[in-house]
């Protein structure tokens, strides 16, 4: 059972909301992806003029779980505001935060996203951080009241799966007792099961299945990745070894013996 911010979840994908060649597709998707949990960016929809009844009605409509973004904003100040009209319009203290430092990367502005993440939780919300690998940037939104986090495997939308896994790795490590969700950068159903063999709490995924060929589908494939990933995490795999063993043990095996030697 994944439990963030005290509330339990089944499922352990969490699904975005941008980028479907239409409101039916994303309806399928989130239906085959059995998600609980679906992120909105207001100032995304805001920009692309998808506000209106028909969207809204949609989201209420999958009956999931909304997790507001900041999505698109530049600075602590801008992603502070943003978070409080997302309070006030979707009636929640969730708030996945980001403040991005850079266009061609989308990568999180770090010391940006740490000063929000202070104000925000003083301010009563419940803060999902959409953060980077680095250990002290995670120290540091942990200290500031930060209950979950959620590091990148890699640029948004890029697809290349987990670009930095020893670090990933040594993040669940250090933070054993709190939620980790890969956030960005997942391609593939494979990419997806790694992470949760790693031990990672969930995924949350949107471009790998808004732009796949049937976002249905692929989102059922994420699904049962999911699922498999952390299947195998809680039975425990075995660690690789730099030499072969043998699966059937060599004592008791029957050999020829050459008696012209």
């Amino acid at each position: 059972m994944l439990t963030l911010y005290g509330k339990p979840f089944t499922s352990r994908l969490l699904l975005g909301t941008a980028r479907y060649p239409s409101p039916e597709a994303l309806k399928q998707a989130v239906k085959a992806s059995a998600t609980e949990i679906v992120t909105v960016s207001l100032r995304r929809e805001s920009a692309r003029a998808r506000t209106g009844q028909g969207f809204w009605g949609l989201i209420e409509e999958l009956g999931c779980r909304v997790l507001p973004n900041t999505a698109g904003c530049r600075t602590a100040k801008e992603a502070i505001s943003t978070a409080a009209m997302a309070r006030e319009l979707f009636n929640t203290n969730w708030v996945k935060l980001e403040v991005i430092a850079n266009d061609d990367t989308l990568q999180p502005d770090l010391f940006g996203l740490v000063e929000a993440a202070n104000v925000l939780v003083a301010e009563g919300f419940e803060v999902l951080p959409y953060t980077t690998e680095d250990l002290s940037a995670a120290e540091r939104l942990v200290a500031a009241g930060c209950a979950v986090l959620m590091p990148w495997a890699a640029p948004i939308g890029s697809g290349q799966g987990l670009i930095n896994r020893d670090a990933l790795k040594t993040l669940r490590a250090y933070f054993p007792d709190i939620p980790l969700i890969i956030d960005a950068g997942i391609g593939t159903p494979s990419h997806a099961a790694e992470a949760m063999e790693l031990g990672y709490d969930a995924v949350l995924l949107n471009t790998a299945i808004a732009e796949a060929g049937d976002p249905a589908k692929m989102a059922e494939a994420f699904a049962r990745a999911v699922e498999a990933g952390r299947l195998a995490y809680e039975a425990g795999p075995i660690e690789p070894r730099d030499m072969a063993q043998p699966s059937t043990p060599v004592a008791g095996t029957p050999f020829k013996v050459d008696h012209a030697s």
